[in-house]
């Protein structure tokens, strides 16, 4: 094969295309910023127009800046950085028939002709829409993507947040790329360039509560970063040096975050001082609960003065903090450091245990205020919000105080327990305050994620009811927590030919994937693709492929099987096992229903997601259900782990270089989330069968139980092997053995738990079924647990009012097509407030449309409504609007109220 057709055949064509344009008559590049552009010469443009100097540099492409295209040579290809004021760009994005609509953050590529010269404008609504624009021009330099630009291309932000949050959480694993300020250069420049606009350091969150804490770095953030000048406060043993070194990379981080067009955020997320612990590495001196609350103000205030580059803090404020529910002076007192500094602040407060006293605290301020509720729990789950919270949570909520303020002498996390893993009773529309929905890391920790559709899905999602957007935790946020730190790198390859030179570097695609998509649900598919191509060349489509359906997988476990919301005990990603048969058998899962078995464990969404045993009831009743089912879920992650597995063997026998290591590092972990899919698939079918064995008796449903989770069993230990090669034998997360270690230590739990059914099996006593089920009926629900899902597909049409009237009746309709069979439609709706259960009402039909009302008296409220059909049909039942097949929409409808009436 010759060079020509090699580059052809491996995708690369078109980047060495246009690289030689570039690289051909030119043989150089002009790049015109008017000076007299405020926005086009303000620091982050100039930024990222340097950016893109170099990317043509590393290219052989030289660049220079020039101040007006009649100073630029003629020969050379003109590229023109412009704001949106700026009238050559206004002029030249009229002629291409493009409106520069006024807003943040919004970007334009087109190419046309000024001053007599054909230039490529990348212009922006503002500077960081210009510095998206010409980083998005650097990226595909550096991917060898054509500069040419056929179509306008404009692009505006989905969500006004999108952040991301880095843990310092280990003295011994985080030190390193703390202080390493090469890291930070090239990590932030990622950030930019795949249109995050906030990084949130973050400190204080290496332990839930201020109790049995070996490794204090950080924990609490003042002493580690300067002396309070009236205190003599210190962490013991840290030298000075090293405290001063802290507060310098600090600042240096804090300023290269802005000098991108960034916010930096910083986050404390504790303010304990003492705790009991002899082992601790550095014990807080000089502290007392007089002084405390003042120390902690004057330390910010200081720290504020210190880092002008601070733009926004974050803050848990309930007991977890270290300051008891109740005690609003501490608040009170800490936050005057930011009424005070002189400048415009956000504030981030962590919704969990709050209550209207601590917004208004907030509030007073006058400083932007949000509050961040978790998105699905500790964990991250579809991409949508859950329907309704476990009963868990509601069982703790208690009541409510006066206007939400609950009394000093009682437990808000307690009272408010709605609170703790979503949204709550947050989404008023009246509300004075943002939201911004904060993703967890307790689901995929560690293995690499990358699904366009479902970012996409997240994309649509954070801006629910007015959201302001998203906060993620990345990748490895939790290494080493709790005191388990291990040298030797936080990624735990036991190949150590898998390394990158830094352990973010790993998840570039992830970034790629994520940023994009939650700034531009509807972004072009190149700007993630290229780097595929350049990676993978022609085993990138596959590839691409085989990640988005492994990347579905974990997702989906957690949204359908909410073992625990707590991510220091429910680990999807490294799944340790929760027994079938016998409760009594060794599990984590503290908030889960008694007894602790698997088929009793809710899914985090139990509105639109039915229990194992709700399954077997369903199925013994012949009633169906319009909930989707653990069987439906099995085939989904089944379809998954099959469709990932395939894909990823087309890659790998495409591959021009097989022992690549961003092949192996990718293939690797596509792989493992294949197992977990596979694995659980046939274990919800073995619960499902293992549920109906104990309702009916019938032997056939505990073989086939004991063949399922045989399948299942043998998936995992597939999988662990060959994770074996790729990870080392303990990966850390936390202290206990569900947090930690490897793939293959969970088969002991899976082959006890299986030993159970099989000795159930091998007993020849039978079982004595129920006298109520009939043997015909029970045969019939284990044939249905044994077939594939055919659950009922409708054709619905249905258009949401744009609106509601607070105080008026909404009417709701939806239409079938004619013709059809008889059915049988529910309505069932719920105002916006997790802390509510939802309504239903049967809806009357007439000429094949179906109407109900949503009553005036539950319209008069601050809350938007959501709501969905269930639809009843002799041959089953099902959801509209339901989950599209990507299951990467919101399943149900969201209608807010008349902005004009109150």
């Amino acid at each position: 094969m010759n060079r020509r057709s090699f580059l052809k055949q491996t995708g690369l064509a078109a980047g060495v295309t246009a690289a030689n344009k570039l690289r051909g008559a030119t043989q150089a590049v002009s790049i015109v910023v008017d000076p007299q552009d405020q926005i086009a010469s303000a620091a982050a443009p100039t930024w990222a127009v340097r950016t893109l100097q170099d990317a043509l540099s590393a290219q052989g492409i030289p660049a220079k800046v020039y101040p007006r295209i009649g100073a630029a040579p003629a020969g050379d290809r003109h590229i023109m950085v412009a704001g949106a004021e700026n009238a050559a760009a206004r002029q030249i994005l009229k002629a291409a028939k493009v409106s520069m609509q006024p807003g943040p953050e919004g970007l334009y590529l087109a190419a046309g002709n000024t001053g007599g010269r054909s230039v490529l404008l990348a212009g922006g609504t503002d500077q960081r829409g210009l510095v998206y624009a010409v980083l998005e021009l650097a990226d595909r330099v550096k991917y060898g993507t054509s500069l040419d630009v056929k179509s306008p291309i404009k692009e505006e932000p989905a969500n006004t947040i999108r952040s991301c949050a880095r843990c310092f959480v280990s003295d011994i694993e985080d030190k390193s790329w703390f202080y390493d300020r090469g890291l930070w250069v090239d990590y932030l420049t990622t950030l930019a360039t795949h249109r995050f606009n906030r990084f949130n350091l973050t400190f204080g969150i290496g332990y839930n509560s201020a109790r049995n804490i070996p490794d204090s770095y950080f924990y609490l953030a003042y002493p580690f970063l300067m002396p309070v000048p009236g205190y003599n406060v210190t962490a013991v043993g840290l030298p000075d040096a090293e405290r001063d070194r802290n507060l310098e990379t600090l600042k240096f981080i804090s300023e290269q975050t802005v000098a991108r067009g960034l916010q930096f955020n910083l986050a404390l997320w504790s303010h304990a001082y003492e705790w009991p612990n002899t082992d601790t590495n550095y014990k807080i001196a000089g502290l007392t609960p007089a002084t405390h609350a003042t120390y902690c103000r004057d330390g910010l205030a200081a720290l504020l003065k210190a880092c002008p580059g601070i733009t926004g803090l974050s803050f848990r404020v309930h007991s977890e903090s270290g300051i008891p529910d109740g005690r609003y002076d501490f608040w009170e007192t800490l936050f005057a450091a930011i009424t005070n500094c002189g400048r415009k602040i956000d504030i981030d407060v962590h919704a969990k245990g709050t209550d209207e006293r601590h917004i208004a605290i907030a509030r007073a301020t006058r400083m932007p205020v949000s509050m961040a509720p978790k998105f699905w729990a500790e964990h991250m789950g579809m991409p949508y919000h859950q329907a309704a919270i476990r009963e868990e949570e509601f069982a703790s909520r208690g009541a409510r105080g006066r206007g939400n303020v609950v009394p000093a002498a009682v437990s808000i996390t307690a009272t408010r327990g709605f609170l703790r893993y979503g949204y709550g009773d947050y989404l008023k529309d009246t509300r004075q305050y943002g939201i911004i929905h904060r993703v967890w890391p307790g689901t995929q920790r560690h293995l690499l994620w990358g699904d366009p559709a479902m970012a996409a899905g997240y994309g649509r999602a954070f801006s629910f009811s007015g959201s302001l957007g998203v906060e993620l935790f990345e990748p490895l946020s939790f290494k080493g927590r709790m005191g388990s730190g291990i040298a030797g790198g936080r990624l735990a390859y036991a190949d150590k030919s898998l390394e990158p030179k830094w352990d973010w570097q790993k998840y570039d695609y992830q970034y790629r994937v994520w940023g994009r998509l939650t700034y531009n649900p509807e972004t072009d598919p190149d700007g993630y693709r290229r780097y595929l191509r350049h990676e993978f060349q022609t085993a990138a489509q596959p590839m691409e492929t085989a990640l988005a359906n492994a990347s579905r997988i974990l997702p989906v476990i957690t949204t359908t099987h909410g073992a625990s919301g707590s991510n220091n005990s429910y680990w999807p990603e490294m799944y340790m096992n929760m027994p079938i048969v016998d409760a009594a058998r060794a599990q984590p899962y503290g908030d889960t229903p008694d007894p602790k078995v698997f088929g009793n464990v809710s899914a985090f969404d139990p509105q639109l997601f039915s229990t194992v045993n709700g399954c077997a009831d369903a199925l013994i009743d012949g009633q169906g259900s319009a909930k989707y089912t653990p069987l439906d879920v099995a085939q989904w992650l089944d379809d998954l782990s099959t469709a990932a597995s395939k894909s990823q063997a087309e890659a790998l026998s495409r591959a021009p270089r097989k022992d690549a290591p961003e092949l192996r590092r990718m293939g690797g972990d596509i792989a493992i989330q294949a197992g977990i899919g596979k694995f659980f698939a046939y274990k919800f079918r073995s619960g499902v069968l293992w549920a109906l064995y104990l309702k009916t008796g019938n032997r056939t449903a505990l073989t086939e139980a004991v063949k399922a989770y045989s399948t299942a069993r043998e998936a995992w230990a597939s999988m662990a092997e060959a994770a074996k090669t790729v990870y080392a034998a303990d990966i850390t997360y936390g202290k206990n053995a569900n947090m930690r270690g490897h793939w293959f230590d969970r088969i002991a739990g899976i082959d006890g738990d299986l030993g159970d059914m099989e000795a159930r099996l091998a007993d020849a006593a039978p079982l004595n079924p129920p006298a109520t089920v009939d043997a015909a009926v029970a045969r019939r629900a284990i044939a249905t647990a044994l077939a594939r899902p055919n659950r009922v597909s409708v054709t619905a049409h249905h258009t949401p009012a744009p609106h509601f009237d607070p105080g008026k009746p909404l009417e709701v309709s939806v239409a079938f097509n004619a013709n059809g069979p008889r059915r049988k439609v529910n309505l069932f709706y719920r105002q916006a407030d997790q802390s509510q259960r939802w309504h239903s009402v049967e809806m009357q039909t007439h000429d094949n449309e179906f109407r109900a009302t949503v009553p005036a008296e539950y319209t008069q409220s601050p809350y938007p409504l959501q709501y969905y059909f269930e639809v009843h049909e002799s041959s089953g039942s099902t959801i509209f609007p339901g989950f599209s097949p990507d299951l990467s929409n919101q399943p149900y409808i969201l209608v807010r109220r008349n902005p004009g009436r109150g």
